[in-house]
């Protein structure tokens, strides 16, 4: 351990040490950005950056357990990500499963995907249902992978799912618009059930949501990190949460 880590470490000891349990978010949104970034700038691949990325996930999901964060959603791959050419998105896909068979086998986390399925290859899919059926019983953190998300793409989602369930209840598109309210569409949503994310963290220096959890974040406090999502460090992560501890939080009032 050279000089400037064992710095780091203590003064990640000193946050930590003054940090309040009970103003800790229960659910933290991740937009893990600034991977091929980080790459090119330490003379990688764009892959070993990914798989740097990747890596990193344990990290932060232990760190979360050690604060009491309950829910953590991890932006991996959006609907804009699938349009990159088959060179670059193919071996993301697959650290991106190599990521969710390591969650899933880890054997604390719960892990639940947030996306459309339907958008993505059928080996990626069946990464994604098998560690969401391997994990259900687990009383870990609730970890949302977002692969294929996208903003937007979650609401129309909602509003056709809550349209074909009234059309299989025999509702007219009259009463559909008479009753059809905020929660309505909550409920439809790929996070429907959770509490909505108290903290958004981004990564990279973007100072953007670029879609991410639109519905959801509408309360939510945002904390936008310089360093690149490979180099994230506890000490990020614990400023993080002190920002948040020290906001006051209307809700709107």
């Amino acid at each position: 351990m050279n000089l400037r880590d064992l710095v780091y470490g203590l003064y990640a000891r000193r946050v930590e040490g003054r940090l309040d349990h009970a103003q800790v978010p229960k659910h933290i949104g991740v937009i893990l950005d600034g991977n091929r970034r980080w790459a090119k700038a330490s003379g990688g691949t764009p892959e070993q950056g990914h798989k740097a990325g990747a890596d990193k996930i344990q990290e932060l999901l232990g760190w979360c357990a050690e604060t009491d964060v309950e829910v953590v959603t991890l932006w991996m791959l959006s609907t804009d990500n699938l349009n990159r050419p088959e060179e670059q998105l193919v071996p993301l896909l697959a650290i991106i499963e190599d990521a969710v068979r390591a969650l899933a086998a880890d054997g604390r986390w719960r892990v639940h995907h947030v996306g459309t399925l339907d958008l993505l290859p059928a080996r990626t899919q069946s990464v994604l249902k098998e560690a969401e059926q391997a994990t259900v019983d687990n009383t870990g953190i609730l970890v949302n992978v977002a692969v294929g998300y996208g903003g937007r793409q979650e609401i129309a989602d909602a509003v056709r799912s809550l349209l074909l369930e009234h059309a299989e209840r025999g509702t007219s598109f009259e009463e559909l618009a008479e009753i059809v309210d905020v929660e309505h569409i909550s409920e439809h949503l790929y996070t429907r059930g959770q509490p909505d994310p108290d903290l958004v963290i981004r990564t990279s220096g973007e100072q953007r949501l670029s879609g991410f959890m639109l519905w959801q974040s509408a309360h939510s406090e945002y904390y936008f990190c310089e360093v690149h999502w490979p180099a994230f460090r506890k000490v990020d992560f614990l400023r993080a949460l002190r920002d948040y501890a020290a906001r006051h939080r209307r809700f709107g009032n």
